[in-house]
């Protein structure tokens, strides 16, 4: 819930942040990022004078349509939403200027791609019989993640190594708003963005899915940070790294995280490297918390 704001009054500015973000999400959506994406790219790193007497951050639509080779005109039709079907021959010259990576440029194709609006109701989420036996055989930090970063499920070394790590908590809504999380990342804002970029990239742009959308609109009330990083339009590759978490009982910890697709669930696992110390500060937390529950829960298929 979100502080200050319940009931009737919470339903009302969602349901007004849901109906903005659903229209510009029809509308417009390739033109957004590209506006979004060039005020990130400064002036001096195309080879352009910064100039003083800049309004806009970034770049001018101007100069990107002359570094990419085509006419300021088609580009702001592009950007106002007028031509939303471009060359594959304009969107690569456009990605290079926009210093796009793999990921980024694949996003601009995909959303310069027309498709059929239909709605499709999506299939509940369920954690396999397998992956439950799975999760309880590990003796590292897993749980089951769903597509709108739920967990599913967790086995009892997750909920040791973060009590956030239980079925039912959603892991976006927890690193942005659980105060806790904030002195358990060490590198907090580094993780806020990443797991935004990865949300957007997640998420899509898909107007129809109304979970994706409530929960947008629920973090863009809620978290500035939140709005902030998601009006840049990063999106990042759902997948794995190293992290260092500073846990309340036995101190920092170095793991590594690894994130695998099982069906329509991901799989994710973290581990530390063998005979280190963050692996005796993890065994020592498994032997702490050896007569707990097992909580390797959820809806079994």
């Amino acid at each position: 819930m979100i502080q200050g704001v319940t009931g009737p009054l919470l339903r009302h500015r969602l349901m007004g942040i849901v109906t903005t973000m659903d229209a510009a999400a029809r509308t417009n959506a390739l033109g957004e990022y590209l506006q979004a994406r060039r005020g990130l790219v400064s002036p001096e790193h195309v080879g352009l004078p910064a100039g003083t007497r800049r309004r806009v951050p970034g770049l001018r639509r101007e100069e990107v349509a002359l570094l990419a080779g085509i006419s300021a005109d088609y580009y702001l039709r592009l950007e106002r939403g007028r031509d939303s079907n471009p060359s594959l021959q304009v969107l690569e010259a456009l990605a290079r200027v926009l210093q796009l990576d793999d990921v980024e440029t694949a996003w601009l194709w995909d959303l310069a791609t027309p498709r059929p609006r239909v709605r499709r109701a999506r299939p509940v989420e369920r954690v396999p019989a397998r992956l439950q036996h799975l999760l309880a055989a590990l003796d590292v930090p897993a749980f089951v993640e769903g597509r709108y970063f739920d967990v599913l499920a967790s086995n009892k070394a997750a909920v040791s190594l973060s009590p956030r790590l239980v079925p039912g908590e959603n892991r976006l809504r927890s690193l942005l708003l659980d105060p806790a999380e904030r002195g358990f990342h060490r590198d907090w804002e580094g993780a806020v963005a990443s797991f935004v970029g990865a949300a957007r990239k997640t998420l899509g742009h898909d107007e129809s899915d109304p979970r994706a959308v409530e929960l947008v609109g629920e973090l863009s009330l809620a978290s500035a940070r939140f709005r902030t990083l998601w009006a840049r339009h990063d999106v990042r590759a759902l997948d794995g790294g190293s992290v260092t978490v500073d846990h309340p009982r036995v101190g920092p910890l170095d793991l590594h995280r690894e994130k695998l697709p099982v069906g329509e669930v991901i799989l994710v696992i973290y581990y530390p490297d063998e005979h280190s110390d963050s692996a005796d500060k993890l065994h020592l937390l498994s032997t702490w918390d050896a007569s707990a529950p097992n909580l390797a829960l959820g809806p079994r298929t």
